[in-house]
């Protein structure tokens, strides 16, 4: 085949049809990795756009000593997170239990301490509720991405806050099949953490409906259950006694060096919690933010 010469009359005009047709054509399509950061948000294709990992610069984490009260739980999920980054088997978690009491601040505290321990070993990866059902996807990439750098590949924790389902909601049978089943299984370099109000994920009525309505009652309460089954380690976190509250109070008081005094504090935080109907970690914290505005300390940015 012979191709018009650099001087041939028709050249800019079939210049012009070429760079046209590059113009039409979608570039090629770039398969998302974790690199460039250590937490990310997973925005899933829609509206022509395509799936991306977008990067977090800061990772809104409290230092994991400053958690109090969650002693037992911050242990186990700890070792579980650091065995991960090291690169040594570690199961599934769901963290579950009263509101506040910092399930999902022990998760980013955990990310944070395995890569102090082992810089860069570990990703964090959130995705939100409304997206579970393409988590399969995000599973794809990330086992692809394994297999591209010679099998090892960059381990992530995948992270979902605030994790339940409603009624009609199947969303959880894409979740359920990618922790334990499917022929393919979970990629060795990801982990799936999950906190929820939940023990179970399901509301109790959803599962009381089931039982009810179902030709083999027991199956049906299985089919719900068997979620939570599928993670490997189950945390329960509870509501927050008034010495729990003190220690944390005070924990926080003692990190950011408020100058007030013992007594002072536990009154004053005796009258928050009342003013607010509880005592969690997340009103303790709340209670330190405006004392420490009172008193004139800035927080850490």
């Amino acid at each position: 085949m012979s191709f018009p010469a650099d001087d041939h009359p028709l050249l800019p005009t079939l210049s012009r049809i070429a760079a046209a047709l590059e113009r039409l054509a979608p570039p090629p399509a770039v398969t998302p990795a974790p690199k460039g950061a250590d937490a990310f948000v997973w925005h899933p294709a829609q509206a022509g756009l395509p799936a991306r990992l977008a990067p977090v610069a800061r990772v809104a984490a409290v230092e994991i000593g400053l958690l109090q009260g969650v002693e037992r739980q911050k242990s186990l999920l700890l070792e579980n997170t650091l065995r991960f980054a090291r690169g040594l088997p570690a199961n599934n978690a769901m963290l579950w239990g009263a509101r506040g009491m910092g399930k999902s601040s022990l998760v980013k505290a955990a990310h944070a301490a395995a890569n102090e321990a082992h810089p860069g070993s570990l990703a964090l990866i959130e995705i939100h509720r409304e997206d579970i059902r393409t988590l399969p996807e995000l599973l794809n990439i990330l086992r692809a991405d394994a297999s591209g750098s010679g099998g090892g590949g960059r381990r992530c924790l995948v992270f979902c806050d605030d994790l339940s389902f409603e009624r009609e909601d199947a969303d959880y049978k894409a979740l359920k099949s990618v922790l334990d089943g499917g022929i393919e299984g979970r990629p060795a370099n990801v982990l799936f953490y999950a906190t929820s109000n939940r023990r179970h994920l399901m509301p109790r009525d959803m599962i009381e409906n089931e039982r009810g309505s179902a030709i083999n009652p027991g199956e049906a309460v299985e089919e719900k259950v068997s979620l939570s089954d599928r993670f490997g380690l189950w945390i329960g976190f509870h509501n927050a006694d008034q010495s729990t509250f003190f220690a944390m109070v005070e924990g926080y008081a003692q990190a950011l060096g408020l100058p007030i005094e013992p007594d002072a504090l536990r009154r004053e935080a005796v009258e928050w919690s009342v003013t607010r109907g509880g005592r969690s970690g997340r009103v303790a914290w709340q209670f330190i933010t405006d004392l420490a505005g009172r008193l004139g300390v800035a927080l850490p940015g």
